[in-house]
């Protein structure tokens, strides 16, 4: 089934009866949320901006999240040498109902956590996206520390609004890939320089009301292709995606709409090599994992299972004009998750 509905006029996400005005995708935020409007409880709202910045040999993830009755601040360093490591060290809050003030649209204004441990901060506007973050007592006693800019000009984006197959259930995402990012992590004393022309940041920013038990599969990357920056980003599970999915290629600052994409996940293990194929032959790729950030976490009525797998993908994308782009060991990552929350 094709997924081509594409919204392009601006006006409100949510009708007066906190349902979705218009399920599709579109290439910006031109549906607007408004907390407010939302009919579900309190606890059941789900907020969150993630940032993954990616090299060929390391890696950085931020978390800022409201997902009602808990939030969830993390910060992930990654390795991917001889000896791939990885730490994510993640401080919970009890019952956060909104107070974070996560903003309503990702174009511009500050998401921020801080406590006596963590200092977090997203800025967004002028054309990037800048970092910051201390965390004490990191891994081992030591801290974390970055300051890192992301350059986003004009670009499309991915954005998805879809429903849950429950009153008053929607989610609405944007993914930003192909910035070019720059600056610095440092932890235990070994600084990571993040090189614009190799390395690359994503944002998964993401606002609404989920179903309790759900689980999804994304995988995401970025490359620079010839002077041109290439990504893409994959995903399902994510309510009824019957309007559209969010499988897209990015190339050159524009999105390329796929239609349905399938992982191919060894039953042995998430270690050893998957596929990937789509439904129109558009995307066609084998990924070699390099190492699996695995959680979980079984709290009785909170339970997580999540396998975020990044590894080094070779294949082929067509875009929309029928150009196929070839790329080979493209560090990405792709993962699966299971969560009742």
């Amino acid at each position: 089934m094709s997924r081509n509905r594409e919204v392009v006029e601006c006006h409100p996400l949510l009708d007066e009866h906190g349902e979705l005005l218009e399920p599709g995708w579109s290439r910006s935020l031109v549906q607007q949320y408004d907390r407010r409007k939302i009919k579900a409880p309190k606890w059941r709202i789900k907020e969150w901006d993630y940032y993954l910045v990616l090299g060929n040999d390391f890696a950085g993830a931020f978390t800022i999240s409201d997902d009602g009755y808990i939030g969830l601040q993390s910060v992930s360093l990654l390795r991917f040498g001889e000896s791939p490591w990885e730490h994510t060290e993640t401080v919970l809050n009890a019952f956060p109902l909104g107070k974070l003030r996560l903003p309503p649209d990702s174009s511009s204004g500050v998401t921020g956590y801080s406590d006596r441990r963590l200092q977090m901060k997203f800025e967004a506007g002028n054309g990037k996206r800048h970092i910051t973050c201390h965390f004490e007592r990191f891994y081992e006693g030591k801290p974390f520390d970055c300051d890192i800019v992301l350059a986003q000009p004009e670009m499309d984006s991915m954005v998805i609004a879809t429903p849950w197959d429950k009153k008053h259930a929607f989610y609405y995402n944007q993914k930003i890939n192909c910035m070019r990012a720059s600056g610095y992590m440092e932890f235990d004393g070994v600084r990571y320089e993040f090189d614009p022309k190799t390395d690359f940041g994503t944002l998964d920013w993401g606002r609404g009301v989920w179903t309790y038990d759900n689980t999804w599969f994304w995988g995401s990357g970025n490359a620079d292709i010839d002077g041109a920056a290439f990504g893409f980003n994959l995903g399902y599970g994510f309510g009824n995606t019957s309007a559209a999915s969010e499988n897209v290629l990015f190339y050159n600052g524009r999105v390329h709409k796929l239609d349905d994409v399938t992982f191919h996940i060894p039953e042995g293990s998430y270690m050893d090599p998957w596929r990937f194929s789509s439904s129109d032959g558009r995307f066609e790729a084998d990924f070699v994992p390099v190492l699996d950030r695995a959680a979980k976490l079984d709290f009785k009525l909170l339970v997580s299972d999540q396998h975020q797998v990044f590894g080094k993908m070779s294949g082929k994308a067509v875009l929309d004009d029928g150009t196929e782009i070839a790329f080979r060991d493209l560090m990405c990552f792709a993962e699966k998750v299971h969560n009742r929350y």
